[in-house]
């Protein structure tokens, strides 16, 4: 299935809270009428949130292909107005990666959602968020993608980390690919992947490259978080670029 062709039946999606301890966070959960079994939560990048266009154009890709996906805001409103004006919130990785494992839990003790296998979307700091939240839950998450990440952030984390990971990063984002390089020689115990998507830049602004992005995160995910039996029927076709596999 073409990662742009949707599903007979569309996502069904619904505002959501999420609590997480004294403090509540806002997201935006959908469920494709076709599912997979998998859904994917979203952590978004330094001043975001779960409204980020680039976020929830991948997330509509993902859900044409019967994946789930939950975007929700790290911080809270209290804590986005601070954040405006210190910027000392959106690169406190250790704090990102809590509200992501808080998410996590949450979606686990749904009813709709107990079953499903569960992968992170994580872009710029919103990558290392993800990949802490992995490492401290290796029985749960099965799989993460990176778009223009910064898992360099992740430190001590990355050793840890047993999920399948692949990493996408812009052409043209010269220093961050070699962030991406860095993290991923950390990586020892887990499936990883590098993706160069020539052309693009740091934030996949260029024609064509956001889409390459959507395509490759599917096809991950869709290796990673389909149910056994259906995982031969959820594989899209390959994207471009320039791949490094260890």
């Amino acid at each position: 299935m073409a990662a742009d062709r949707m599903t007979t039946r569309p996502a069904s999606q619904r505002d959501v809270s999420i609590e997480i301890g004294p403090i509540t966070l806002h997201g935006i959960l959908a469920l494709p009428g076709q599912q997979s079994g998998g859904i994917v939560l979203f952590a978004h990048g330094s001043g975001s949130s779960r409204l980020s266009p680039r976020n929830q154009y991948v997330a509509h890709v993902l859900q044409s292909q019967g994946i789930a996906t939950l975007l929700f805001d790290l911080l809270t409103e209290k804590e986005e107005a601070i954040d405006e004006y210190t910027a000392e919130l959106r690169f406190d990785i250790a704090l990102l990666g809590k509200r992501l494992v808080g998410a996590t839990r949450w979606a686990m003790k749904q009813p709709e959602l107990k079953t499903f296998r569960i992968g992170y979307f994580g872009a710029s700091t919103g990558a290392a968020a993800a990949l802490v939240a992995a490492a401290e839950l290796p029985e749960a998450v099965s799989a993460v993608v990176s778009r223009g990440g910064r898992p360099d952030l992740a430190e001590d984390a990355l050793g840890s980390v047993r999920a399948p990971t692949l990493l996408i990063v812009g052409g043209e984002d010269g220093p961050v690919i070699g962030m991406n390089q860095h993290a991923m020689a950390k990586m020892r115990r887990a499936e990883k992947e590098l993706l160069i998507v020539p052309g693009a830049t740091h934030l996949f602004e260029e024609p064509g490259t956001l889409e390459e992005v959507a395509k490759a995160a599917a096809e991950w995910f869709g290796r990673h978080l389909a149910n056994v039996e259906k995982a031969h029927k959820k594989s899209v076709g390959g994207a471009g670029g320039n791949r490094t596999h260890e």
